[in-house]
């Protein structure tokens, strides 16, 4: 038997989610059993119902074996909070990625991850504290490809990460890039729409003009700075949020990203120094949201990236 005490981000959440989060190696199916037979008390008295929410200060005893309690995820403890922070509040991060690193372990990084700097950074103030919680870690809002440097969102607590994540839904918040592509976009600025059908096998996207079934819209607003030497530096607004969505967009209209060997046919290193995607994510906007909102006190905030001279 184990007892835990709910924290407060742990609170507001079901019963059977948290439960899925703290015993990652139960079956869902087994889970549910557990709740049936009694197995688990919310406050001294059995509960069978896995809808019910949890609240600050519960006790949950749980009848169950160790085997399927996930331990506390130690791993970047002794890593040196190597972090470049462009914004921080009680309730977030905005953090600036360099190239080359990954924003979550996948398979070309495993560790040193940016999520896990940025633990290592909140533990190493005292505001994160493995073993004190059950199912929350720090966690990133967004994310962007391993290559593409530049602004993403952590937050610190459950709270502001569910009310980021519906900031994203409701489009409240606003990101920007700078790209320097190949050639010069015809119009000089306007609105790319397209259909952006992912294939996990090739890990790209194909681009289609009009609607395919699986396909996702995608809308990217562009506007021309300057072009020089046949390379075009171009300020980018993204309307939607897809899977290499500003990469395959202008390849697709013959102006493939500086650098971009997966969409365009550059190999080795430019002039510039860039040996992948030249793509920087470099404001990200708070728009105006209700006052009795979370995280309404961002709003009209913007955060912008420490400038890099190539994209100039």
């Amino acid at each position: 038997m184990r007892t835990l005490v709910v924290g407060a981000n742990d609170a507001g959440q079901r019963l059977d989610k948290f439960l899925k989060k703290t015993c990652t190696a139960l079956p869902d199916s087994l889970l549910y059993k557990y709740l049936r037979k009694k197995c688990v008390k919310l406050n001294g008295a059995h509960c069978t119902d896995g809808s019910v929410f949890l609240r600050a200060g519960d006790t949950l005893s749980l009848y169950m074996s160790d085997e399927f309690f996930a331990p506390a995820d130690e791993s970047f403890l002794s890593l040196a909070p190597d972090l470049c922070v462009a914004y921080e509040d009680e309730n977030l991060l905005v953090v600036e990625k360099p190239e080359g690193l990954s924003c979550h372990a996948d398979e070309v990084q495993r560790e040193h991850t940016l999520i896990d700097r940025c633990k290592a950074y909140l533990y190493q103030k005292g505001e994160y504290e493995p073993s004190s919680e059950q199912s929350f870690a720090p966690a990133l809002a967004n994310r962007i490809d391993r290559n593409t440097k530049g602004l993403v969102l952590c937050a610190k607590n459950a709270p502001a990460l569910r009310a980021l994540s519906q900031m994203i839904r409701d489009r409240r918040i606003e990101k920007e890039y700078l790209a320097l592509v190949s050639g010069t976009p015809d119009p000089l600025s306007g609105t790319l729409r397209f259909f952006l059908l992912r294939e996990e096998k090739e890990k790209l996207v194909r681009v289609y003009e009009s609607p395919r079934p699986g396909a996702k819209t995608a809308i990217t607003e562009y506007a021309v700075l300057k072009t020089e030497d046949g390379v075009s530096l171009v300020r980018i607004r993204l309307h939607t949020g897809r899977t290499h969505q500003i990469r395959a967009s202008f390849a697709h209209v013959g102006c493939p990203l500086l650098g971009d060997a997966k969409y365009g046919d550059f190999h080795g290193v430019d002039t510039r120094g860039f040996s992948h995607q030249a793509l920087f994510a470099w404001s990200i906007a708070f728009h105006p949201a209700p006052e009795d909102a979370p995280l309404c006190y961002l709003n009209g905030v913007v955060v912008t990236a420490k400038p890099d001279p190539r994209f100039t």
